[in-house]
């Protein structure tokens, strides 16, 4: 989750070294994988190393206190950049709790806090708050840390704000979800000579190392990945059933409102092409991007590229209707965002050149401005859709 994903890729041999509390940390975390794969007869699907290895109750990467966002942590985020991000994201949320009469907002994975923080300040700004906004995480750390952010930057604003281990019964409202499903895992399927294999994991007692290893894939998950990718020759690739299945229970519990998913990723024909045959899965560690997720587990950022097209029809299966898609660019400026710049300051002005540095980071398709898709999946109809209002690219999906 909540990752800005800007970094340079490295291979695992220049990754810096953690100190020794990271290092032991590391090892109890690998301890415990290892005796998951034992218990399990020694493989775990890669969705499984992948789960413990983030979500591990006081273990994981999300479950643990070790700093993840910032210029200490392992990646930036949009809202870490600039409130602009927030306040342009406001000129899209507040036609959606126009159309609802509970007017609440759901956040899922709230990262700092910053992106509550900073969208609370703007809707206040339009006098347009919400009644409740309520932020779903996972992470006690993170969870801690949102509620310092909000203290320090948006304490008018705190006894709005709730927190949440599940997702509600009902969703009456926006629900965001900026850079979420990544962090879901997925199973990794291979094809070779025909066959399909998932891939998983075992531990290599001669090296001492976690390794790849594969079985033949179970039945459904074959015939999703026979759907889904080339034809033709080898290939590998992700498929997502869990993060589908987030999304069609979002769409089972909205009542009225809509939910925007923020992340990097693809529709099916772009995701699933030729060229991608050996599938998105990243990892991130200070700044670094690399391609080993047995390296330092527990420290390390574990994501994969999201499948758009399978999350639209998620949404479709439960009830919503796909009210948009686009890139991030054109989905912040259709929200305003160069005029939010504009009104930032003085162009000679510090503040100005600063924030104006972080928009074109937002903004340039080199960066993030076409990498990160916006979809929206709505359960109510009259929204007003500023966000889509320069490019709507549905028909890709």
């Amino acid at each position: 989750m909540r990752r800005g994903r800007r970094a340079h890729t490295s291979s695992v041999i220049d990754l810096p070294e953690p100190d020794d509390d990271a290092r032991a940390h590391s090892e109890r975390v690998a301890a415990a994988i290892r005796a998951a794969i034992a218990d399990a007869g020694g493989y775990l699907p890669f969705s499984r190393y992948m789960d413990l290895a983030l979500y591990a109750p006081g273990l994981g990467y999300y479950a643990a206190g070790a700093i993840k966002l910032g210029a200490s942590g392992d990646f930036v985020t949009a809202p870490e950049m600039t409130p602009l991000f927030a306040a342009a994201l406001a000129t899209q949320i507040a036609p959606i709790l126009a159309v609802t009469s509970r007017r609440e907002i759901v956040e899922l994975g709230g990262g700092s806090g910053r992106l509550a923080a900073d969208l609370l300040n703007a809707l206040a700004l339009r006098n347009e708050l919400p009644s409740r906004y309520a932020i779903l995480e996972v992470s006690p750390d993170l969870a801690a840390r949102q509620r310092a952010t909000l203290a320090c930057n948006a304490a008018a604003h705190l006894d709005r704000v709730a927190w949440i281990d599940a997702l509600p019964q009902t969703i009456g409202g926006a629900l965001i979800a900026n850079e979420v499903l990544d962090a879901v895992a997925p199973h990794v399927v291979a094809r070779r000579d025909g066959a399909y294999t998932e891939r998983g994991v075992a531990w290599d007692e001669e090296t001492r190392t976690f390794a790849w290893a594969e079985r033949p894939a179970e039945a459904r998950l074959a015939r999703l990945a026979a759907a889904r990718i080339p034809a033709e020759g080898d290939y590998l690739s992700e498929i997502n059933p869990a993060a589908e299945a987030l999304v069609e229970g979002i769409g089972r519990r909205m009542i009225a409102g809509a939910a925007l998913f923020i992340d990097y990723g693809f529709p099916a024909a772009e995701y699933y092409h030729p060229q991608r045959s050996e599938g998105t899965l990243r990892c991130h560690y200070r700044h670094r991007v690399h391609d080993d997720p047995f390296a330092w587990p527990g420290l390390t950022d574990i994501t994969a590229h999201v499948d758009f097209t399978a999350m639209a029809e998620a949404g479709e299966r439960a009830g919503l209707d796909v009210a948009g898609f686009t890139g991030q660019a054109p989905f912040l400026m259709g929200c305003g965002i160069l005029d939010a710049l504009a009104a930032a300051g003085s162009p000679e002005s510090l503040a100005y050149i600063r924030a104006a540095a972080a928009v074109q980071k937002l903004l340039a398709p080199s960066e993030m401005g076409e990498l990160f898709k916006v979809l929206a999946l709505a359960k109510s109809e009259a929204i007003a859709w500023p966000g889509f209002s320069i490019a709507d690219r549905r028909h890709r999906l």
